[in-house]
């Protein structure tokens, strides 16, 4: 078998798993009882006799994914979607990994293929995975614009943006047009397009892509 046994220490609870909690969301548990949950962190208790020796009992591990579920005292995940937790980072800090890491390195990576020296316009970026995007995008060699909704917001996520922009308001395409010598973003990565996408295509560029990770309508 190719599954770790991972005893929980902390969990990341994700919007998708609240909407199926809540019943709304498309996908319903097939049977009950169910067990929600993607992320988890903790330490591998036990290995299935074909996991690969880059995961050991006693390894501080996150996941990507379970198949038991996250919101238990122990899951169990495929050795694929488990990861060893780099050492400076806590229980808590890795468990907010999985889902919004990831969805935000495919978003930039796999669908909109970034390129340096771009700039790119996370809208909605208060959330696990804009915070995210923020910091791979700069590590990827982007110029990030970041919006958010409160003054709280603004300031949260300062450190990871070259610009922060409040939105929500009728001014954000003519600040973000200001922010790019007129020309508009290459990139938006999109966390709310039901009420966004409008004011998405005025703050892009031509030619530049846009990514939905988000929709509720």
């Amino acid at each position: 078998m190719q599954e770790v046994l991972v005893r929980v220490a902390a969990i990341g609870i994700n919007p998708v798993e609240a909407y199926i909690r809540g019943g709304m969301h498309g996908r319903s548990p097939a049977s009950l009882p169910y067990t929600p949950g993607h992320d988890a962190a903790g330490v591998i208790v036990a290995c299935g006799d074909a996991v690969p020796p880059r995961l050991r009992v006693g390894d501080r591990v996150f996941t990507l994914s379970t198949r038991s579920g996250a919101y238990a005292d122990t899951c169990v995940a495929d050795e694929a979607a488990v990861h060893v937790i780099p050492a400076p980072l806590s229980f808590a800090q890795a468990a907010c990994l999985g889902v919004p890491a990831y969805t935000a390195a495919r978003a930039l990576h796999q669908k909109l293929r970034v390129e340096p020296g771009k700039t790119v316009l996370v809208h909605g970026a208060t959330g696990g995975v804009g915070v995210a995007a923020m910091q791979l995008a700069r590590r990827a060699g982007l110029r990030v614009i970041g919006t958010a909704g409160t003054d709280d917001g603004v300031v949260a996520i300062a450190p990871y943006a070259d610009v922060v922009l409040r939105h929500g308001t009728p001014a954000l395409a003519t600040e973000v047009r200001a922010a790019t010598e007129g020309l508009g973003v290459h990139y938006i990565l999109e966390m709310l397009a039901n009420v966004n996408l409008a004011t998405d295509f005025q703050c892009l560029r031509q030619g530049g892509g846009i990514c939905i990770i988000g929709s509720r309508g």
